[in-house]
């Protein structure tokens, strides 16, 4: 798979490490910066691994910012972008099974290297079920956002 990284300053180090990380799993990577640890708005770089997702340069993200909560949300606001916050490695595989999650958002101040990998394998490692109630469940969070996208 192609995989997008990003990352602002409070990700930095660990989207190093997971850079890397994910070449070892056989994947391509894409890093979409932060390049240093200067500070860097979350925003932008949830911009970046999206837009890498949308236009077929990516085939899923990983995002990483302080808390994670920030670029989550950043993220989720971009149509076509399920992004989930997650610290656990169930919730890193079941995004993906059940909600077709194509961004896994870690906060880097939450938790520790060692675990990070782990989110990561378990959600580059999990694929979604396709299965009739998953399937009705993310049409009709498509259906949310095509609702909204036209609200002002």
């Amino acid at each position: 798979m192609r995989i997008v990284l990003g990352a602002d300053h409070a990700g930095y180090e660990m989207k190093q490490d997971l850079v890397d990380y994910v070449r070892t799993l056989g994947h391509q990577v894409l890093d979409v910066g932060t390049y240093g640890k200067d500070p860097a708005d979350y925003p932008d770089f949830a911009a970046k691994v999206a837009e890498a997702i949308r236009n077929g340069d990516a085939d899923r993200g990983i995002l990483i910012c302080g808390s994670g909560v920030g670029a989550s949300v950043a993220a989720n606001k971009i149509p076509g972008i399920r992004a989930g916050l997650c610290h656990d490695t169930y919730s890193a595989h079941q995004g993906v099974e059940h909600d077709d999650m194509n961004v896994l958002v870690i906060g880097s101040r939450v938790i520790a290297g060692h675990l990070a990998r782990e989110l990561v394998h378990a959600y580059l490692g999990a694929r979604f079920s396709g299965g009739e109630r998953h399937v009705r469940r993310l049409q009709k969070v498509k259906a949310l956002e095509d609702r909204f996208a036209t609200c002002r």
